[in-house]
């Protein structure tokens, strides 16, 4: 199904740089990241705790969506979602910049 550009436009999607990434209680996959987005910082809960180390993730910049509906998840608010491919065969790689830019560069 196709939707219109406008709708497109309406999403909100940034660069965010991974400043702090915490184990959830209870949770095998789910982690909460805290990413700083240009001076406005927002916690994302994330199913990605079997795919990526804290090392891994904090201190890089991967794409986010700050504008969907926020949930919790374990007792946790989700205010951004961070983006990922994932295959058949079981693999999520998040999406992340080709190349270095500051963070809350506006994905267009």
């Amino acid at each position: 199904m196709d939707i219109p550009f406008e709708d497109f436009k309406k999403l909100d999607i940034r660069v965010g740089e991974i400043k702090n990434v915490e184990d959830i209680e209870g949770s095998r996959n789910l982690v909460k990241l805290i990413v700083d987005f240009g001076g406005e910082e927002r916690q994302a809960v994330a199913g990605i705790k079997n795919y990526y180390s804290k090392e891994e993730l904090v201190g890089n910049k991967f794409i986010f969506i700050l504008n969907l509906e926020r949930r919790n998840l374990m007792g946790i608010e989700s205010q951004c979602m961070i983006l990922a491919a994932d295959d058949e065969k079981g693999n999520v790689v998040l999406l992340r910049p080709e190349k270095d830019i500051e963070a809350g560069a506006k994905i267009r």
